[in-house]
């Protein structure tokens, strides 16, 4: 059977013009208020060399990436599937900075498998990152920045969840867990299949408290109570465990001095990026979407596989989504027609309402009833040898 020649793979897209317009101007909005913080746009390459890619990100990176042999060098090439990775080696390798730099970013990725939910293959990713500053500042920068971009967007009711990777990786170093109980351990906990955490858990030979305190980790999530709780559950954890609380609890403080009213929720078990990030995780959600809208974290380091290690905060979200979410954004530009004549003063005119910022549309021989359908509100006609703008009634 043949197939149709206007099918697209699955999970690929083609942005119609109404979808379009209004993805590229939420586009231009949002990288002005990055702008307008001081983060500075960067653009990198759609493919690059693999191990590039795949920089800390670990086995779930690796399976979302299509691969392709390089015909000049014969070396692995990747399509990237998150461009994290890449600014950070701008960050690292190219810009060299000393001072904290502020980097910002926005174009299409591609993965082999699409999500449950919107079952794209091809997001296209917008976030920013910190490099060069390791304290809960920059942490909380780029949280009030994500509030900021998803505020302008449009979203109400926005709900933050918070989290530490330090608390899993604390415990299992105290535990003595091997690499492989922690990557098993951590796959189970991201399910919250407690029947399976507990068959687990009884197959370690580690002691019978630490087999308790990861149960509880489990069902660690809530409100400001859930820092309380698990401080006084926690307290003979090490010093990696009590930092995270501790930071947990300072930057749901530096929030709360901005966004009073905002929605601040615990999840301790929580390890989104685990092999990945390195300290505070953070996601946005809204009742209309049965997943996180934007996401990030702290990835401490990342630069070492480009030749310079940095600390770095950051984060991400997919563009198309949010434009799916965002109210309608007007545009307040004019739409003139113009007629198809071959006249120097006509376009004279049309040349300068254009330089203007002002649409002109130009009439193509055989159409002459497609004001309407243009959505023009105005018409070029002649009238005392001057070309003048009409409304058209």
């Amino acid at each position: 059977m043949k197939k149709d020649t206007w099918l697209l793979p699955q999970g690929i897209e083609e942005v119609l013009p109404v979808e379009a317009k209004q993805l590229e101007l939420l586009r231009r909005q949002l990288l002005d208020v990055f702008a307008c913080w001081g983060y500075e746009l960067v653009i990198p390459p759609f493919v690059d060399f693999l191990d590039s890619l795949l920089v800390g990100s670990g086995h779930d990176l690796d399976l979302q990436t299509f691969k392709l042999t390089d015909q000049i060098s014969g070396e692995m090439l990747g399509i990237r599937a998150d461009m994290t990775p890449q600014v950070a080696r701008i960050d690292s390798h190219n810009l060299k900075h000393e001072r904290p730099t502020r980097l910002c970013y926005v174009g299409t990725t591609l993965r082999t498998l699409g999500n449950s939910i919107e079952n794209t293959r091809s997001p296209m990713q917008i976030g920013a990152e910190i490099y060069g500053h390791s304290g809960i500042e920059s942490d909380a920068e780029v949280i009030k920045l994500m509030l900021e971009m998803l505020a302008v967007t449009g979203l109400q009711k926005v709900h933050l969840d918070l989290g530490h990777v330090g608390i899993y990786r604390g415990l299992s170093e105290q535990a003595g867990l091997s690499q492989q109980q922690e990557t098993e351990l951590f796959e189970v906990l991201q399910r919250k299949a407690k029947a399976d955490l507990d068959e687990l858990l009884n197959s370690f030979n580690i002691e019978q408290k630490f087999k308790t305190l990861f149960i509880t980790l489990s069902t660690l999530n809530g409100g400001s109570d859930v820092l309380v709780k698990a401080k006084e559950i926690l307290a003979e954890t090490n010093e990696t465990v009590t930092m995270a609380l501790a930071e947990l609890q300072a930057i749901s403080d530096l929030l709360r001095v901005s966004f009073s009213a905002l929605t601040i929720s615990f999840d301790l078990s929580e390890l989104r990026g685990y092999n990945y990030h390195t300290g505070i995780v953070f996601a946005a959600f809204v009742a209309e979407v049965g997943r996180e809208i934007a996401r990030g974290g702290r990835y401490d380091n990342i630069g070492e596989f480009f030749g310079r290690a940095r600390p770095a905060t950051g984060f991400s979200a997919d563009l198309r989504l949010l434009s799916s979410l965002a109210e309608s954004i007007e545009e307040t530009t004019k739409r003139i027609y113009a007629p198809h004549i071959n006249d120097s003063d006509l376009n004279a005119v049309v040349r300068e309402l254009r330089a203007k910022g002002i649409t002109v549309i130009q009439q193509l021989p055989g159409h002459q009833q497609e004001c309407d359908e243009l959505q023009c509100t105005e018409i070029l006609e002649k009238e005392n040898q001057k070309w003048i703008v009409r409304s058209i009634a």
